[in-house]
């Protein structure tokens, strides 16, 4: 019964990584990429510059512009910099009439000058951030479809758990130049070293999507009143009405110094006025997601912005946010400095390679059967393209996401849709490769390409930009310098990999039989 028990669970995490594992690797990686989105959008916008951080003098810079730009505004939202994000964010909405509101309008400062930056158009980061759970597909369907898969992920990991009663003690155990063992003794290692990870973020994946994917208690407490159940969860700030009386706001560098009083020295991380203009003028101050593990949706402390009166200061969070902020918080890794962060995305690569073996062990085991054989069932022939195509081809497209960054004109209209674009056109390209060029050649050319526009991207950053290697290493600008070389060092490790795979599908020489055995043998 237990022999059975465990067959019918290698079944189900077989062919559940099966199905999804496409799916799961793209969402696996570019989850992964987002851990640095900051970073990535810094690179993708050079003329962002970093500067030593003020927020003081920030906030009177963005203060000062918006009232020359904005005065009449309906609201303004000032995002300060940080170590990871150089720009000063400012944001206001117009009024239209009274009752409305307007279109918001968004501005990046020089934090230095004041001055507003002309910024390339590009998602940056944010792409990857929303493609690993939207997928590119309109709301909700790519939602739901990200969750259906990390609902199978949880499940393959379970299996898998159960599957493997020695799953520890083969975690010890790598056997080098083994071909199919090989790839199985390196899914297990990598599998049991950051298996919590993978349990954290499946679930934490769950607990995040809660309210779309398990709305029964919701609807059994709110009925169909589920904006009062958010409404609960996420507390809005409750803003005094305009009186439409001209008042004269005051410096928001005295508020800010009183919220981080209020919060123990806590970070802000951005700061909200309400009709700026008006004599009932409000501002909030926002705590920053960074100071906890726990994200705290609702940390606000609110004044009136012409007395400086402290109207508010927001209490703590009940049981439920907590527990669902600590897991929005684990997920997300806001809170993780950079070593965490980097031991963050070195987990995540630890869970898109495991995926990617899982699938390579698959096709492996059953293309042995027709080793012999001229040709390949169709279902094999299937999944060996989705194979490439999926995770070498997956890599080609981001790095030709980054390349149309740069190439692109800077003025060029929607230039960020194109960039999107880019991605797709060549991941689709890299498809039609796949299904051209046969087995271990359609790897190594896709892994040769990959490898070369990755380590090409520092020398096109050189040649398109003034923020190369020697002026942001020169100037402390780690974010600039680690994307050229995170991507210097992904393209020679994927060097290395298509190099491998090419000596493998090197045919072997057969070794000369001895000559005295043979001589043997012709006396017989």
């Amino acid at each position: 019964m237990k022999e059975g028990f465990r067959q019918a669970m290698a079944w189900l995490h077989t062919w559940a990584g099966l199905i999804f594992g496409w799916l799961l690797f793209a969402i696996f990686l570019t989850g992964t990429l987002a851990y640095f989105k900051e970073e990535i959008s810094h690179w993708m916008q050079p003329e962002v510059q970093a500067h030593p951080l003020d927020d003081v003098r920030s906030l009177n810079v963005a203060q000062r512009y918006l009232q020359e730009n904005a005065p009449t505004a309906a609201r303004w939202f000032i995002n300060l910099p940080d170590a990871r994000d150089p720009g000063l964010s400012v944001m206001w909405q117009d009024k239209v009439d009274p009752g409305k509101r307007g279109d918001f309008i968004q501005k990046t400062l020089d934090p230095l000058t004041g001055l507003a930056v002309q910024a390339r158009e590009s998602m940056g980061g944010e792409f990857f951030y929303r493609f690993h759970f939207q997928l590119q597909m309109p709301h909700p369907w790519g939602r739901w479809l990200s969750t259906l898969a990390a609902m199978v992920m949880l499940v393959a990991l379970i299996t898998g758990i159960i599957t493997h009663k020695k799953i520890f003690k083969d975690f010890f155990t790598f056997r080098p130049r083994k071909g199919q063992r090989s790839w199985l003794d390196g899914h297990n290692a990598v599998g049991v070293l950051v298996l919590p990870f993978h349990l954290m973020i499946t679930y934490s994946s769950l607990v995040i999507f809660m309210s779309m994917v398990m709305p029964a208690p919701i609807l059994a407490s709110y009925g169909n009143d589920t904006r009062a159940f958010f409404s609960e969860v996420f507390p809005a700030t409750d803003n005094a009405p305009a009186l439409g009386q001209p008042g004269r706001l005051l410096p928001l560098a005295s508020m800010y110094e009183q919220a981080r009083a209020q919060w123990a020295g806590g970070h802000v991380g951005r700061v909200a006025v309400n009709n700026p203009s008006d004599v009932n003028a409000s501002v909030n101050v926002f705590r920053a997601g960074s100071d906890s593990v726990v994200h705290d949706f609702g940390s606000t402390v609110s004044f009136n912005g012409t007395t400086g009166e402290l109207l508010r200061v927001s209490g703590d969070p009940s049981l439920p946010a907590v527990v669902g902020g600590s897991f929005y918080g684990l997920h997300m890794g806001h809170f993780a400095g950079p070593v965490l962060r980097w031991l963050y995305f070195i987990c995540g690569l630890a869970g898109t390679v495991m995926i990617g073996t899982g699938l390579v062990i698959w096709l492996g085991k059953r293309q042995l059967k027709h080793a012999k054989t001229d040709g390949m069932p169709f279902e094999l022939r299937l999944v060996e393209v989705l194979n490439i195509a999926s995770m070498s081809g997956l890599l080609i497209a981001i790095a030709a996401f980054f390349w149309a960054n740069r190439l692109l004109p800077v003025s060029f209209a929607e230039r960020s849709s194109w960039e999107v674009q880019a991605f797709f056109i060549a991941w689709g390209l890299s498809l039609l490769h796949a299904i051209l060029r046969r087995g271990r050649q359609g790897w190594v050319e896709q892994l040769s390409v990959a490898a070369l526009l990755f380590m090409a991207i520092p020398v096109l950053n050189a040649l398109t930009t003034s923020h190369h290697l020697g002026v942001s290493l020169a100037s402390g600008d780690w974010a600039m310098a680690g994307f050229d070389l995170t991507c210097l060092a992904s393209g020679l490790f994927l060097a290395w990999a298509a190099r491998k795979m090419q000596r493998r599908s090197a045919p072997a020489a057969k070794p000369e039989r001895p000559r005295t055995l043979t001589l043997k043998r012709e006396a017989r």
